[in-house]
């Protein structure tokens, strides 16, 4: 006869909001039924999340949707449940890639979570260093596509020592650009040893980004933090400001001409998570991992991504005890 599940298979963990506000003051580690997967879904055993700004941001209500809701869009685990229509994905098969946070009222801070994107996870990459991948990786490839991949181009990353920073560097060396990046100390040797030219932070960049290619960059993509470093930027472009994309910092970039995220056309996808998970691999491409938590100490994380010295990824595990 078959086996009845026992209740504690019918329930998981996950971190969630039932109303809109400040993350600390909203969130909930809560006890819920699992999900079941839909048509184009699967469900997997969560190993990994990645936590990112982008989830206080959905706390605060950024795209806005039926509540409750979950964080975490990271997520790498193994397949145990598949929906209807979904082929050539198996249960017990190791996959990297986006939880359903859109549609579903948990997300990747589970013990279980329903996908709705995913690749296999190959053989050579640890299920710990694939969560820090898919939004680094969909951030900085969308964004470069934009801007224009052409090898021999001279781009300068600012803010390389984030991570979607530090996944940009490494696509644009891939596609064959040559690459300026600003970072800190403790990302410096690592992109100098990726094949970057790495210059500081502070007065004088577009001075020093012009000495370090012999003028003026083609293209500049802005991933750092908001400080007013955006006409320094736009002068590293030779004063071409439609030349400069911003990811951050989108309330000054309209008055300075410069491009930022939430008004350029994504009518065309690209879509780059296979080709560098694979090559992940290959260990061929990485995003630096900070912290690894339990998922019940998911308000730690939470303090370090506010105090913005994480200074790499920030995944919750929840198997880590």
């Amino acid at each position: 006869m078959p086996v009845e599940p026992t209740p504690a298979a019918r329930t998981m963990r996950t971190v969630r909001f039932h109303e809109y506000g400040d993350a600390a003051d909203v969130l909930r580690l809560e006890t819920v039924p699992v999900p079941e997967p839909g048509p184009g879904r699967i469900r997997v055993t969560v190993h990994a999340c990645g936590l990112a700004p982008a989830d206080w941001a959905l706390c605060g209500g950024l795209f806005a949707s039926l509540l409750p809701r979950g964080i975490g869009i990271d997520v790498s685990g193994t397949v145990d449940a598949v929906g209807p229509d979904v082929t050539g994905v198996a249960i017990g098969d190791l996959v990297v890639g986006t939880a359903d946070w859109r549609e579903s009222t948990t997300a990747g801070a589970s013990d279980r979570a329903v996908m709705n994107r995913w690749v296999p996870v190959p053989a050579g990459l640890d299920l710990t260093e694939a969560a820090a991948l898919p939004m680094a990786i969909d951030t900085a490839y969308r964004h470069l596509s934009l801007l224009g991949l052409e090898p021999g181009t001279t781009l300068l990353v600012s803010g390389a020592g984030t991570t979607i920073g530090f996944a940009a560097v490494q696509i644009a060396l891939v596609r064959g650009l040559q690459v300026v990046a600003t970072a800190g100390p403790t990302h410096t040797p690592a992109l100098e040893q990726l094949g970057a030219t790495v210059i500081s932070y502070g007065p004088g960049l577009a001075d020093r980004v012009r000495a370090a290619v012999g003028g003026p960059v083609d293209l500049v993509l802005d991933t750092a933090p908001v400080t007013g470093v955006l006409p320094e930027l736009v002068a590293a472009a030779g004063g071409e400001p439609q030349h400069v994309l911003t990811i951050t910092d989108i309330e000054h970039a309209p008055a300075l001409g410069v491009r930022d995220s939430f008004h350029e056309d994504w009518s065309h996808p690209v879509d780059g998570l296979a080709e560098f998970v694979g090559l992940a691999g290959q260990g061929r491409f990485s995003v630096p991992i900070a912290r690894t938590f339990p998922l019940e100490r998911w308000r730690d994380a939470l303090e370090l991504s506010r105090s913005n010295q994480a200074r790499g990824k920030l995944l919750l595990v929840p198997g880590l005890a």
